[in-house]
């Protein structure tokens, strides 16, 4: 069986339905094609016992994605959580200096040091950080900050906001500006980040996009140097003009063939993927209800009680979300007594009053960041095959996680209106010649 679209969307997590909707949005006859029953990737929500389970910590900034989904018109119904936060340092817990009356009382810092944090928690806003894009956040933190205990600190700061624990290969100017959307507060969603997905689902619905779940992509037919068709498992083709992939860099490569004398094979080879080990807890009540929100200050773990600020129980449970940020190592068992540990320093008893768990000992948090070993951003065009797009956490150009899969989406349906836009000059003036 054969369809014809304008543009088809492979992948249906955040990226794919940003570029669907904004794709329908435009006048073009669009298609998302989803191999799993549900929507929304790695944005999914699953419930246990009346307890909404994101899959790992999810937190929604004031960046592109936030700006995104309050253009389309999304609800975001949630709460922005309080800033007051302790650290671990040498296994014991600290007031950590997020604020004016914390910046004073805690023990943390040497007075030299508190001036220098409340300089740059002054300057910071207004940081010019495109001048950081090609220098690592060791070399900026080295070259910055003087106070050793204050370095730190932002160590933490800057793991917590982007989830990457390579302070050498990373860049520091686009964790920085991310470290900016966090002074403006960030949003948690109530029962979960599945509730916006459903959201985005319905928009791209009620917009005309045909929604094909279950369906499983497993080639993209190009010929003559320009994209032709979806080839499905089932044997469905789907013929369109543009094609977006909003899928891994290594599933995109997979889904083209011939894809190693493309770009794509450069953006595959480049991508460094980062994973995270996250324990998710339903508690019926906090042992310590003032410890709810805590940074690893020299251990690469974080606990947040979303349940502070998100309705995400039906039954009034809190649901405490602990991650532990990883390098290449990984190890389920010690990664999982790691984050119990961190339970047991912050809310002791925990287990006593635990209602449901969920451990995901390695999710990806997304498939490549902006490190210094790339050769180039990933597209949005894939330029040795026409009408051939890329999207996703991954397709960055500067933006961090879920802000990525928003802008490479609306960076594929700009790129694609504005070469139809050419065409039709090209096509009037050859007609008027």
């Amino acid at each position: 069986m054969e369809y014809g679209y304008d543009v088809a969307v492979v992948g249906g997590g955040i990226a794919g339905l940003t570029a669907a909707v904004y794709a329908a949005k435009a006048g073009k006859r669009t298609i998302l094609i989803e191999k799993q029953e549900r929507l929304g990737g790695r944005a999914i929500t699953v419930k246990k016992k009346g307890a909404y389970f994101n899959l790992g910590g999810h937190a929604l900034y004031h960046g592109d994605a936030f700006a995104t989904f309050r253009e389309l018109g999304l609800s975001l119904q949630g709460g922005q959580p309080s800033t007051d936060a302790l650290g671990i340092w040498n296994g014991k817990l600290v007031t950590m200096p997020m604020g004016v009356k914390s910046l004073f009382t805690t023990p943390l810092l040497s007075w030299k040091g508190k001036v220098e944090l409340a300089s740059w928690l002054a300057k910071l806003g207004k940081l010019d950080t495109l001048r950081y894009e090609r220098v690592s956040l060791r070399e900026w933190l080295e070259g910055n900050i003087k106070d050793p205990m204050l370095r730190h600190l932002f160590y933490s700061l800057f793991r917590t906001a982007s989830y990457v624990v390579a302070p050498d290969l990373q860049a520091a100017g686009p964790v920085l500006r991310q470290l900016q959307n966090s002074l403006k507060g960030v949003l948690y969603l109530d029962r979960g980040w599945g509730a916006m997905v459903d959201e985005l689902g319905k928009l791209a619905e009620d917009g005309g996009v045909k929604l094909l779940s279950k369906s499983n992509a497993v080639s993209i037919g190009h010929a003559e140097g320009s994209v032709r068709h979806v080839l499905c498992e089932d044997g469905t083709t789907i013929k369109a003009n543009s094609i977006i992939v909003a899928a891994s860099p290594t599933i995109a490569h997979q889904l083209v063939p011939g894809a190693e004398t493309t770009a794509l094979h450069t953006w595959k080879e480049q991508a460094v993927e980062i994973t995270a080990a996250c324990l998710d807890v339903a508690l019926r009540r906090l042992p310590k209800p003032d410890q709810q929100f805590v940074y690893g200050i020299d251990r690469t773990v974080f606990l947040s009680n979303q349940s502070r600020a998100a309705d995400l129980s039906d039954d009034g449970y809190q649901v405490v979300s602990v991650m532990k940020y990883k390098g290449l190592e990984s190890d389920p068992k010690r990664d999982l007594q790691d984050l119990e540990q961190t339970l047991d320093l912050v809310q002791p008893g925990w287990r006593d009053e635990l209602v449901v768990r969920q451990y995901l000992p390695k999710i990806t948090v997304c498939h490549d960041f902006m490190h210094l070993n790339r050769q180039e951003n990933p597209g949005p065009a894939v330029p040795e095959i026409k009408g051939l797009y890329v999207a996703g956490d991954w397709a960055s150009h500067g933006e961090l996680l879920t802000d990525a899969a928003t802008a490479s989406a609306k960076r594929a349906v700009r790129h694609i209106l504005s070469l139809e836009s050419e065409e039709r000059a090209t096509h009037e003036h050859r007609r008027i010649v």
